[in-house]
């Protein structure tokens, strides 16, 4: 993708990820917006990087996803590249007693949300330049964390959802990417200090080299084990990979 001139719309902008993407592409000439649900965040981003603006959101509301959609493209009509960043991710119990409203939220937060958002920007994003969709899903859309069932199957969905996109818009001016990061150092799940996920700053600049190179799906290093596992004999490697994970 091109990685200077862009007007970019990154959810889930205020922490983590994210976060550390809008600054990055900030720094390097990029016009950023970005939107979440806390405004502290954000504000305090806007503050620290002038230039960068930012929008509520809640992407479990369908009605003000559309609401900050039609925002956007009024005052930001040069938008051409939107990031679907923004997501959550807790321990649950498959296996036992679920907590509903926490799988709903999930499922709501992590698929519904970038479905909706895509749908209400799609039709923009094809009359721009160089226009890019990409979306965040993770290494556990391929190879399930157990512990975190069901943000690893809204993930699994997310990049089922990314390849039929990027099928029906082949022939348009929008290239469609997937970016899957392995555990990174964010306050997701309290990693922040755990010394097995990749630190934050070492994620981003291998992330930006792997934007810069045209593929379309957007891996570090760390992640290809988990990405390349999916087959026929995948069963080994996913009760290694939680047995070395366990809670």
């Amino acid at each position: 993708m091109k990685m200077i001139g862009n007007t970019m719309f990154i959810t889930g902008g205020g922490s983590g990820i994210g976060r550390a993407l809008a600054i990055a592409f900030h720094t390097m000439g990029n016009k950023v917006i970005v939107a979440g649900r806390r405004r502290g965040p954000l504000e305090e981003m806007a503050k620290a990087f002038p230039g960068i603006d930012f929008r509520i959101i809640d992407m479990r509301d369908a009605q003000n996803i559309v609401e900050v959609a039609d925002w956007l493209v009024m005052t930001h009509p040069e938008v051409n590249v939107l990031i679907n960043n923004a997501g959550i991710m807790a321990g649950d119990k498959t296996g036992g007693f679920m907590d509903d409203d926490l799988t709903v939220a999930t499922i709501e937060t992590n698929l519904l949300g970038p479905m909706r958002l895509t749908s209400a920007l799609i039709e923009h994003l094809k009359t721009r330049p160089d226009a890019v969709l990409a979306n965040v899903t993770s290494g556990l859309a391929f190879t399930p964390l157990a512990h975190a069932a069901v943000y690893s199957a809204t993930k699994a969905a997310l990049h089922s959802w990314t390849l039929s996109l990027r099928y029906r818009l082949r022939g348009t001016s929008v290239r469609v990417l997937e970016v899957a990061p392995p555990w990174v150092q964010t306050d997701l799940m309290g990693a922040r200090d755990e010394p097995r996920a990749m630190p934050l700053q070492d994620f981003i600049d291998e992330t930006l080299r792997s934007f810069a190179s045209g593929s379309d799906e957007v891996l570090v290093e760390r992640v290809k084990a988990l990405r390349d596992n999916p087959g026929p004999n995948e069963w080994a490697f996913v009760e290694e990979f939680n047995d070395r994970l366990a809670y």
